[in-house]
């Protein structure tokens, strides 16, 4: 199996890819690029098993029809609690059930800068599906929206305070963890660049990611939940531990 991951910024510079080989018992980082553009995802996605994409696959149902009605003439604001109102229009069902299940809060793509990279990833979506891609936004199809911090989190690794300004907590240390917990995966020549570049770590995470998915271990909508979750998208949080996904395939998936 090869599972590719994107950590998708609003720009090419700061976008990274890491695609992992999934032997029987190892997973080997066969390549991390940094300064990726749309038409490089969409060729590495050709050879890919499954693609961990972070960044939001869609918009807040509620949030979209905001603005079809703001568009054509007035809003209808909902009676009661405003804040919760306006809390429905911020965030999407998945990152509810995010917030629930990990206590993250995921940044709102309806009202943080996270649009600008969800902006792009709405045009690398059609260009996938135009080179014949299944891009279902629960997952079930080559693409998978995934969110690293989250996955960390679940993986039992630090999560918070490893990027950004306020940074407390240096990614190569969190490389050396990830090493550690999974001693299986071998970083190789990638390694140096993990630890030097925050957005290549979250791709190699994502590409993680992209194998739980993969093999059955990652969350998925149930029935009541798909239908939203086929236009806002759907955050694919790990189900079990690093070592699962070197070993068997889970429920739904196949041994590599």
């Amino acid at each position: 199996m090869l599972t590719l991951g994107v950590d998708l910024a609003a720009a090419d510079k700061r976008t990274a890819m890491a695609t992992i080989e999934w032997l029987s018992d190892r997973a080997v980082v066969r390549d991390v690029v940094l300064d990726v553009g749309d038409a490089q995802i969409v060729k590495a996605s050709q050879d890919a098993d499954k693609v961990g994409l972070d960044c939001p696959l869609g918009w807040p149902e509620p949030f979209v029809a905001l603005v079809t009605a703001h568009r054509s003439g007035h809003v209808t604001i909902a009676d009661g609690d405003a804040a919760r109102w306006r809390r429905h229009l911020a965030y999407r069902l998945t990152d509810e059930v995010v917030r629930e299940t990990t206590g993250i809060i995921p940044l709102s793509v309806a009202a943080d800068r996270i649009a600008h990279a969800a902006f792009r990833g709405a045009g690398l979506l059609a260009m996938l599906a135009a080179a014949g891609h299944d891009v279902d936004r629960c997952g079930d199809g080559k693409l998978v929206e995934v969110y690293p911090v989250a996955a960390l989190c679940r993986w039992g690794l630090t999560y918070r305070g490893y990027k950004g300004r306020g940074q407390k907590t240096q990614h190569a240390d969190l490389v050396t963890a990830l090493c550690a917990a999974a001693p299986w995966l071998e970083l190789g020549a990638s390694d140096a660049l993990c630890r030097r570049s925050h957005d290549a770590f979250d791709a190699v995470v994502a590409a993680l990611n992209a194998r739980a998915a993969a093999t059955g271990r990652a969350t998925r909508p149930d029935d009541e939940q798909r239908q939203v979750a086929g236009t806002e998208g759907w955050i694919a949080l790990p189900t079990g531990p690093l070592s699962d996904l070197v070993d068997g395939t889970g429920a739904g998936g196949r041994r590599s």
